[in-house]
């Protein structure tokens, strides 16, 4: 069944909005719309580089938002070093905004909400956001809930974790290898030797200082937390576990023998180096995206089955201020934008005929979409003169299944997307919260710890004998077992009342 929101798309004619000018007696008029409803200001606070056409897409977006509900924006971007310590200033100080990105990753979701930033949303979301709390897979609402409460709107997108190899197609093909049979670590090992045996320009695994080696795990409160499958919901470091060890022993193994890149735990990516494989974190369709940032063609296979855990959940979403004057109208922008089919492709890849123009579906594709959902009987090109000046990170204004598809990728991206929504798995500890705050001076001590161990022990940097011993003795020394401890109770108390 395909998306039926409406293209309102309304010729607005006349200025909608009436200056605010001064009249004898009355001070300054407020601004009104056709329909002769004020219009009211808000401010939302997005993470992401700010673009030179910005401007022009928010004044069409406000044109199209004063009608419909009233509504105007002020977008305030911060790029992607500075949010997390940005909004933490903007939080603790009290400053004047309405929406705000949050996530697991930067301005932390879980914090936010259990120290009350966050307007409680339940009330809102069965009135001025129903259609869209209707509308998204619940999985996302369950995530979304802390303490019992609904602190953000997520944007939906891929749910689980899935980490994959990203192996280059060219030397695939060149040898032959097969790739969809590779998954653990250990099955790479006689093709980086083959890559390494014949390829002296290449680095048979190439990583970065943000590389961590598989972990089979939901780590609740880094190191700290729970293997996959285990229903017994044993607390554990991720260190002393048996399959971190064999882990980090064969990232020792592969580094001695030259499959790895000396610099890996100090290096930036670098686009320019030749490499056969590396690590990522995936989705449908990721390895479009990621030849396109590469410059050549790549392909991935799973590491391990898709793990749903509260972190990969709350990838991305949208809060509430507690304070905000304007509430309502804040949640019914929220919606308008995750039901509204022109509103979200506007935001996402800006004006239509400036940024970007409509493609015709080749007959295949029509084939292909018409028992699809989430389709669409045409394509997106971007303008290539224009892409520079706005590019936006797609999930943080909202979801992404009433997005239209770009002239590369498959017609039925979403649905695929849906589909492996459906068919990833709940990790035992989804839906746990860890409320940290009667161990979180020792937990303020892991950081420093993780990130003195943590790059040099991932990539194979270092010898995992000589160097866990060191960074679990510091961990002792910060209080890890306290934090083990703590979060092991709150646990099996969670599981008692689930």
């Amino acid at each position: 069944m395909k998306f039926k929101y409406a293209k309102r798309v309304v010729a607005l004619g006349m200025a909608a909005m009436l200056s605010a000018g001064m009249l004898a007696g009355c001070g300054k008029k407020a601004e009104t719309n056709e329909k002769g409803e004020e219009i009211v200001e808000l401010t939302w606070y997005q993470v992401g580089d700010s673009q030179s056409d910005d401007e022009l897409v928010l004044e069409e977006v406000n044109k199209y938002i004063a009608e419909e509900i009233g509504v105007k924006l002020n977008v305030i971007k911060v790029g992607w070093g500075d949010y997390n310590q940005k909004m933490q200033v903007v939080i603790n100080t009290g400053d004047q905004w309405d929406m705000c990105f949050t996530c697991s990753w930067t301005n932390d979701y879980l914090q936010n909400a259990q120290k009350g930033a966050f307007l409680e949303l339940d009330d809102l979301l069965q009135n001025e956001g129903k259609e869209m709390y209707d509308s998204i897979d619940p999985r996302f609402w369950e995530a979304a809930k802390v303490g019992g409460k609904t602190y953000g709107v997520p944007s939906e997108k891929e749910i689980g974790s899935c980490p994959m190899w990203v192996f280059t197609k060219e030397y695939v093909d060149k040898y032959d290898i097969p790739y969809e049979d590779l998954h653990t670590l250990e099955d790479l090992e006689p093709y980086l030797q083959l890559i390494k045996e014949n390829e002296p320009d290449v680095v048979p695994m190439y990583l970065t200082k943000d590389y961590t080696a598989p972990t089979y795990m939901d780590k609740i409160q880094d190191p700290i937390g729970i293997e996959y499958g285990d229903d017994s919901l044993t607390v554990k470091n991720v260190f002393e576990t048996d399959r971190m060890m064999e882990t980090l022993h064969t990232m020792r193994k592969y580094y001695e023998a030259g499959y790895i890149n000396k610099d890996a735990a100090t290096a930036s990516d670098d686009k320019s180096v030749k490499r056969f494989v590396t690590k990522g974190d995936g989705q449908p369709y990721a390895e479009l995206i990621w030849g396109k940032d590469l410059g050549y063609e790549v392909v991935a296979t799973q590491i391990m089955d898709t793990q749903i855990t509260n972190g990969s959940a709350r990838g991305a979403l949208t809060a509430i201020n507690k304070n905000s004057e304007h509430p309502e109208k804040a949640m019914e922008l929220i919606n308008l934008i995750n039901t509204d089919e022109y509103l979200r492709n506007l935001l996402n890849y800006g004006i239509e005929g400036t940024h970007w123009e409509k493609v015709e579906l080749t007959e295949e594709e029509k084939q292909e979409a018409s028992d699809k959902p989430y389709t669409y009987d045409f394509k997106v090109k971007l303008n290539e003169e224009k892409k520079k000046d706005y590019s936006v990170p797609y999930y943080v204004q909202g979801g992404l299944f009433n997005t239209y598809v770009l002239d590369n990728e498959p017609v039925d991206k979403w649905a695929e997307f849906k589909e492996f929504n459906d068919a990833s798995q709940e990790a035992p500890s989804f839906g746990f919260d860890f409320n940290l705050e009667p161990v979180s001076t020792q937990v303020a001590g892991f950081r420093n710890v993780l990130d003195e161990f943590g790059k040099s022990l991932y990539t194979g940097s270092v010898d995992p004998d000589e160097y866990v011993p060191q960074l679990l003795k510091k961990l002792e020394a910060t209080g890890v077992q306290d934090v083990i401890d703590e979060m092991q109770k709150q646990i099996d108390e969670w599981k008692t009342n689930k």
